[in-house]
């Protein structure tokens, strides 16, 4: 065929010019991600355990403080700062261990930033340590999964938009001057009973990466008054984009008259209309948009010897998410394209391999506490606000979370006396 030909000719002479399209993409991944473990291995990190008494008096709410001094690591990059020199903004790692039982509470921070978090911390926890130690995640094979041990990990997402947040610590108990320590129910207990369960040669590994954001880059608060004009009913402002003016423009060459908005008339204010379970949802979301927020990526692992190996050990962390996800407001849950599970139908005979390769990222991604899909920054992250993060990571009191696998520290803190006579 005479068209036919005429495509192979163009095709052979002309091939080379979509080269630059088709390898634009991936090349842009290598050289992001290049650069950015340039300037990672520059900055180098550290692993903090944190360790705190027995006795905590101080609610959940406090950790809301620490996570607001938290926040201040952020130092915003420009376009040359991110493409050329791979500058990021600081991320925090906050991880709970369990090590065939005993319960860790880790933070691992740019080193440079140790300062700034530990002034954070003290500022509401004063007799709380934060102890440097080795990573612990050195302390297994650098190769899982391989004949001696397995693992088996997910990621988490939220099922609706950031700006509806999850459940938090206010809605397990009914808070009120009177409620005492004993009263209060602690989300972390259930997560905390569960691996504190595990046996020789097992360990369950609970991560959340975070960065602080600023409103201007994530603009999660008009995503949330948007979505709140919608279910109040507010009539939509003027259409002030591009195709709103082309529009106007257009009716007032045709018509000679701008078009008008239909006036309606109603007797009851749209606000009053909404049902009892419309207002928890609208008062949720302007709750949470009000308060400082981090970008945040969920994960955990469970990893064991295989003859410890319990597949079952994994519904301890899918518990916890669980509890702090509700129908009306927001839900959590796996994100299928990282679990470590796949069962295709006309590509069976690749399972295993691509088994293998998810299971050997996911632990690559944990260990070197990058995004699901690092390096391209956002994907793969949602928005998380300071009383979400709270509830996730916070330093239970033994009133509340009474396990004893849980590493405190037996002994205060203190100065001593200024009478004690000192040597000249």
């Amino acid at each position: 065929m005479p068209s036919f030909n005429v495509l192979l000719n163009f095709l052979g002479a002309w091939w080379w010019l979509f080269f630059p399209f088709v390898l634009f993409r991936p090349a842009r991944y290598l050289w992001l991600w290049w650069r950015q473990k340039l300037w990672d291995a520059q900055n180098p990190k550290m692993v903090l355990e944190l360790k705190f008494p027995r006795m905590v008096p101080k609610p959940i709410k406090a950790m809301e403080n620490v996570f607001m001094g938290f926040w201040q690591i952020h130092d915003g990059i420009n376009p040359r700062e991110r493409w050329f020199e791979g500058k990021q903004i600081h991320t925090l790692s906050l991880e709970i261990a369990s090590i065939e039982g005993a319960i860790h509470f880790y933070i691992r921070v740019a080193r440079d930033r140790r300062k700034l978090i530990e002034a954070a911390l003290y500022s509401q926890y004063p007799d709380a340590e934060l102890v440097e130690v080795a990573d612990y995640t050195k302390n297994v094979p650098q190769d899982i999964p391989n004949k001696e041990w397995d693992a088996w990990g997910t990621n988490y997402k939220l099922d609706k938009p950031d700006v509806y947040p999850i459940r938090t610590y206010a809605k397990f108990f009914e808070e009120s001057v009177e409620t005492t320590e004993e009263k209060r129910m602690d989300p972390l207990s259930l997560l905390i009973e569960g691996l504190s369960t595990l046996g020789p040669g097992e360990q369950i590994w609970l991560q959340l990466i975070i960065r602080p954001v600023l409103q201007s880059q994530y603009a999660y608060h008009k995503l949330g008054k948007k979505i709140v004009d919608v279910l109040v009913r507010r009539p939509k402002a003027p259409d002030m984009t591009l195709a709103g003016d082309l529009k106007h423009a257009t009716s007032l060459l045709i018509t000679g008259q701008p078009p008008e908005a239909p006036v309606v008339h109603e007797v009851i204010p749209p606000e009053m209309k909404l049902t009892p379970g419309e207002r928890v949802i609208v008062s949720a979301i302007e709750e949470k948009i009000a308060k400082y927020g981090f970008q945040t990526s969920m994960r955990f692992m469970y990893i064991a010897k295989r003859e410890n190996y319990f597949s079952p050990a994994k519904a301890f962390c899918y518990s916890f998410f669980t509890q702090l996800s509700s129908w009306n407001l927001n839900n959590m849950r796996p994100m299928l394209d990282t679990t470590t599970k796949v069962h295709t139908i006309f590509t069976w005979f690749l399972d295993k391999r691509r088994l293998f390769t998810r299971k050997r990222r996911m632990f690559r991604n944990y260990v070197n506490r990058d995004p699901p899909y690092y390096p391209e920054f956002p994907i793969g992250m949602y928005l998380l606000n300071t009383e979400e993060l709270a509830t996730i990571f916070h330093i239970p009191s033994e009133m509340t979370v009474t396990s004893t696998a849980v590493q405190r520290v037996e002994t205060k803190k203190g100065q001593a006396p200024p009478i004690i006579p000192q040597e000249e």
